[in-house]
């Protein structure tokens, strides 16, 4: 959708074709039966989200989103509370070196190591040289980053306690699998702009707050939305010059079956998602073979609703009453749980999670997911349910009153040490086909800000590239029957 917003303010013909019945891929969220909404996972907007943020400008959907305290919570076992505090006059990088300093989620010896690997990093170089920290944080992808923190002097205790959940959170892997380049990336950025760590949750579900507005920006300008079709097979050829281009998709929707031509053909895909689209002999090109070299990561949502206020630590009597929310109103972090991170939506994105009458409704995200992926869905909850109840004791006696599980198999991509070259360009060896998706080629993460990114980066590639492809339309034009007049303008799918 992001390609789609910018090629149509070029004033480009754009189709979207959608397999499921619903927007937003992994942001996607949908209505159940009894008017409950579902999302795929928890999603939370960083301060850094600078692309994604220009986007919701765009289609008026910023002031969807409710920022939180700027502090990181970290929940233990027992209900104890440690912090990442960014509550400081000064900004950054005061404000972060004063949340590592005085942070009580780690002892003193383990703050003392912790500031002395942060010190040692590309980060410092970060504050006067933004470019070359970059530079030299991608030169650290091949290393984990519990290989790169324990040489820099950090601690295992400190990736135990507070890295592990971070890492979790942002690539559902931990310190030892992910690349350090992952994790240093997000602490550049920590550094150097004081919101970067400041965290924001939309007042609802995706669907409506973010998914919604960027439909209808869509849709008034002339783009349409085609749901339930799912691509069989891209249908291509060779021009005399030996180059590969598209020449239509083929598309069904149950027993219904077209074919879809355009000029131009994006594939805003995940990873297994553009496996399983592109043809077998493409594997040819070391561009798309190194696609399947990059794997996702399995994870598991859960969503747990209570007949009472779960996060409450403060007064038993206030978490039984059910009149208005009580409780953390944050992203939260666990390092004694199988989801390290969760927030409880009744309080974070109230407009269409609180509910008159009930209380929490928690949002568990569990990663790896791999040991949860063959287990029935009531084993799940099981286990999660029980696990609540040791991060917050006085919880007990509160009952679950609805409850759901939400599988992928695969899910972000495995940043792992030595996989971001792999990661593949939005300009692809086919003359009219390009990717999109946060698993491509960009600066940031596999994230809503990387696929933010990876979408205007696509649509500039097809800008760019717009006189040939309407050198391909006239040609293969010249090639098929004859067509009721075109205009100038490209038609993308």
């Amino acid at each position: 959708m992001s390609t789609a917003v910018e090629l149509l303010d070029q004033g480009h013909e754009v189709d979207i074709y959608e397999s499921r019945s619903f927007i937003g891929g992994k942001v996607g969220s949908f209505v159940d039966k009894r008017g409950n909404h579902v999302e795929m996972g928890l999603h939370v907007f960083f301060g850094c989200y600078s692309n994604l943020f220009r986007l919701m400008k765009k289609v008026r959907a910023d002031k969807n989103l409710l920022v939180k305290e700027h502090t990181h919570t970290f929940v233990n076992k027992g209900g104890s509370i440690g912090e990442l505090d960014f509550r400081f006059p000064v900004g950054a990088p005061l404000h972060g070196i004063n949340a590592f300093l005085t942070t009580n989620q780690l002892n003193t010896y383990d703050k003392a190591r912790n500031a002395l690997a942060l010190a040692l990093s590309p980060v410092v170089r970060a504050l006067v040289d933004p470019d070359g920290a970059m530079r030299d944080i991608r030169n650290l992808d091949s290393i984990s980053f519990s290989d790169w923190f324990l040489s820099k002097g950090g601690t295992r205790a400190s990736i135990q306690r507070m890295w592990d959940p971070v890492a979790y959170a942002l690539g559902f892997i931990d310190c030892d699998n992910i690349s350090a380049r992952c994790m240093l990336t997000i602490f550049s950025l920590f550094a150097t702009k004081t919101e970067a760590s400041l965290l924001r949750m939309l007042k609802g579900s995706p669907d409506v707050y973010l998914s919604g507005p960027i439909r209808k920006y869509i849709t008034d300008r002339g783009g349409r939305f085609h749901l339930r079709w799912g691509c069989r097979e891209i249908l291509y050829a060779k021009s005399d010059e030996g180059e590969t281009y598209i020449t239509g998709l083929a598309m069904s929707k149950a027993t219904n079956k077209k074919t879809v031509k355009a000029d131009a053909f994006v594939a805003a895909c995940d990873v297994p998602g553009i496996k399983r689209l592109l043809p077998a002999e493409w594997r040819e090109w070391e561009f798309f073979d190194n696609i399947y070299k990059l794997v996702g990561v399995p994870v598991v949502t859960v969503q747990l609703r209570y007949n009472g206020w779960v996060t409450e630590l403060q007064d038993l009597g206030r978490s039984r009453q059910l009149k208005r929310a009580v409780g953390l109103d944050n992203l939260l972090y666990t390092p004694d749980a199988d989801f390290s991170c969760f927030a409880d939506l009744a309080l974070t994105s109230p407009e269409d999670y609180y509910i008159e009458g009930q209380g929490s409704l928690l949002q568990c995200v569990l990663t790896p997911g791999d040991p949860y992926m063959p287990l029935p869905n009531e084993e799940i909850i099981k286990r999660v349910t029980k696990q609540v109840l040791a991060l917050f004791p006085s919880s007990q006696g509160l009952e679950v009153t609805w409850s759901s599980v939400v599988k992928f198999g695969q899910s972000l991509y495995r940043e792992g040490p030595g996989k971001d070259p792999f990661r593949p360009d939005q300009k692809t060896p086919v003359k009219n086909f390009f990717l999109a998706g946060s698993y491509t080629k960009q600066d940031y993460i596999d994230s809503m800000e990387g696929a933010t990114l990876s979408g205007r980066q696509a649509s500039a590639y097809i800008c760019e590239a717009g006189e040939e492809l309407v050198a391909l339309r006239k040609k293969l034009s010249a090639l098929e029957p004859s067509e009721s007049t075109r205009t100038d303008e490209l038609s993308l799918v």
